[in-house]
């Protein structure tokens, strides 16, 4: 519990990753990939439940293996390239609900592709979350001001060079670019209430927990890689 709510962890790994199949138990560091998850949950007391949304056994045993439940399967309509976060959440957290008898006041989203995730990263958002009256709060990182939207491109069908976004003409210097974060997967913090009745993680009212250190959501072989090779 933290300040007497009740928390659900969440670790959403469907098996069909196309960019790096099975990535979520893709060894890394030594360990399957959602192992590196599982431990700092294993680390955060405030922590009530972890469980782990999966439609893949090989996945459900792995992370069982490591300390987290796996006691349902995610459905085929929930476990496509298309399925957006919402309704995953939604469906572990009425699973989870059901099975204990009681309800949750905060659910925890942790993607297993973070394995640079902190105990502190995760302690933060539910900190944030709880303190500054929130619906959600997300980990992000400041976006360098080369990838800033406003010095983005297009290339049209006949190979044409155009901004994406017109108001780019009128950047001179980057002291006129506001900066401009990205999440970078670590960790969301979601009230149930906000989870239950509306169809996206961000409100109005939604919190950052700003990460200063490089911190990367694996998607790709090469980024699988250059982790890998960068561990000390």
């Amino acid at each position: 519990m933290f300040e007497d709510l009740r928390v659900l962890a969440v670790v959403p790994a469907r098996g069909g990753s196309k960019g790096v199949p099975l990535k979520n138990i893709r060894p890394l560091w030594g360990k399957p990939l959602i192992a590196h998850t599982a431990e700092v949950i294993a680390q955060c007391p405030f922590i009530d439940q972890a469980v782990v949304s999966t439609d893949h056994e090989e996945i459900a045993h792995t992370a069982e293996a490591h300390g987290l439940a796996a006691p349902f399967r995610r459905p085929q309509e929930l476990s496509g390239d298309r399925v957006g976060d919402v309704d995953v959440l939604r469906h572990a957290l009425t699973c989870m609900e059901a099975a204990s008898k009681s309800t949750y006041d905060v659910i925890l989203m942790l993607q297993p592709t973070c394995p640079q995730r902190t105990v502190q990263h995760v302690e933060r958002v539910v900190k944030l979350l709880v303190s500054g009256q929130h619906d959600s709060v997300w980990t992000v990182s400041l976006t360098d001001l080369k990838y800033h939207p406003l010095k983005a491109l297009t290339i049209d069908t006949h190979g044409r060079l155009d901004l994406y976004d017109s108001r780019g003409h009128e950047i001179i210097a980057r002291q006129q670019l506001t900066p401009t974060y990205h999440r970078n997967g670590a960790a969301y913090a979601i009230r149930r209430e906000w989870l239950l009745t509306q169809n996206s993680l961000l409100s109005p009212v939604s919190g950052a927990v700003v990460i200063d250190a490089q911190i990367l959501s694996l998607d790709t072989e090469e980024e699988f890689v250059a982790l890998e090779n960068s561990h000390p």
